[in-house]
């Protein structure tokens, strides 16, 4: 036999009329489950990769108006908030790469750019392979490096190049 003791906490007080706390007390509780989901399937992601040095980051592709619920929800389950908006740190994505000529020249205009206006921005690159990683790494001046549609086998091996270096 399996027992289970949950202990009840207030999470809100709403004060309204009877009307309005019915016609609302459906859609508080819809977003409660969705951000109990969100925030309990992070968990299950975070305890998986405990053992590594591998955090989980969140995405700015929420749910429209969910935004800041969708990222707390995330904080709570113990996962890291990556980017609020496109104005707290560069992600150097494949079409900017592609239209800078390089991913060398991507680079090194984020990197002119961050040392001119704001040297304290993070600056990230999206790599699609192994030689795109092996180039950042020649390259430096970013902060992180995200490995976009790698499999298994191609993370390690871009892990093992990258080291504790980003």
């Amino acid at each position: 036999m399996v027992t289970s003791c949950v202990t009840a906490k207030k999470l809100f007080v709403a004060e309204a009329t009877v009307h309005t706390i019915l016609q609302c007390e459906r859609l508080i509780l819809n977003c409660m489950q969705r951000m109990s989901g969100i925030a309990t399937l992070t968990r299950q992601y975070v305890d998986r990769l405990q053992r590594y040095k591998t955090r989980i980051l969140d995405t700015r592709k929420t749910t429209p108006n969910f935004r800041l619920l969708e990222k707390e929800a995330v904080r709570i389950g113990g996962g890291l908030n990556h980017r609020f908006g496109l104005f707290d740190m560069m992600l150097l994505k494949d079409n900017h790469i592609d239209f800078a000529g390089s991913l060398e020249a991507a680079i090194e205009k984020a990197s002119t750019y961050r040392q001119t206006h704001q040297p304290q921005l993070k600056i990230e690159v999206e790599t699609r392979n192994i030689e795109e990683v092996r180039r950042v790494l020649a390259i430096g001046k970013v902060d992180r490096i995200m490995l976009d549609n790698f499999t298994p086998r191609q993370v390690a091996e871009a892990l093992s190049l990258i080291g504790e270096r980003f």
